[in-house]
């Protein structure tokens, strides 16, 4: 018997490629902890956690033969993991929004005509407030309330620091509250 957890990541793989299981197991052990903690600390859920990081390492194996890393396996790994995280989060959240859309629906089909009338009049008018915003107030605005983005991940992607998002999510707070007060004091 080979002591697997002498090999390197590279041998390891090297055997995984023609099909030794022990190698596979051996870099199991080694990660699935790690990616375990991660998955769950990023999706707060530990049965998804855990089918998640078990579906990744069955990928790998299926595809043994003809898998390709060009980096460590480790950085491969987390990849891997983060593409899968932030696609269970992206279906998570066009969920989210799916259920909330029907539940005003449903809602608003149980309402009046002119309570659905003045919800509509509201919806539009907040849609042209929105609308309104500065370009770069309005683009964080929408990342944060309609995409659920964090702030932290907000900067990340326009390449602001977090105090700038935190002011434009307050700009554009302050300029929505604005407009809708506007809005009732008609009524």
């Amino acid at each position: 018997m080979t002591a697997y957890t002498s090999y390197n990541d590279a041998g390891l793989l090297e055997l995984l490629r023609a099909g030794d299981k022990e190698a596979f197991t051996e870099l199991y052990n080694r990660y699935w902890k790690v990616l375990f903690h991660v998955a769950a600390n990023k999706i707060g859920n530990l049965a998804e956690a855990e089918e998640m990081v078990q579906d990744l390492f069955l990928d790998i194996w299926k595809r043994r033969e003809g898998i390709e890393i060009t980096s460590t396996f480790r950085t491969y790994l987390a990849v891997a993991l983060k593409y899968r995280v932030f696609n269970l989060l992206a279906r998570r959240n066009k969920r989210l929004r799916y259920e909330s859309y029907a539940r005003t629906k449903l809602r608003i089909a149980d309402d009046s005509t002119e309570q659905w009338l003045g919800f509509h009049e509201l919806d539009k008018r907040i849609a042209r407030l929105v609308a309104d915003l500065p370009d770069k107030c309005r683009l964080v605005y929408q990342l944060k309330k309609e995409k659920g983005y964090s702030q932290k991940d907000i900067a990340l992607q326009l390449q602001i620091s977090e105090k700038a998002v935190e002011a434009h999510i307050t700009r554009a707070l302050k300029l929505l509250r604005t407009g809708i007060r506007t809005f009732f004091s008609l009524f």
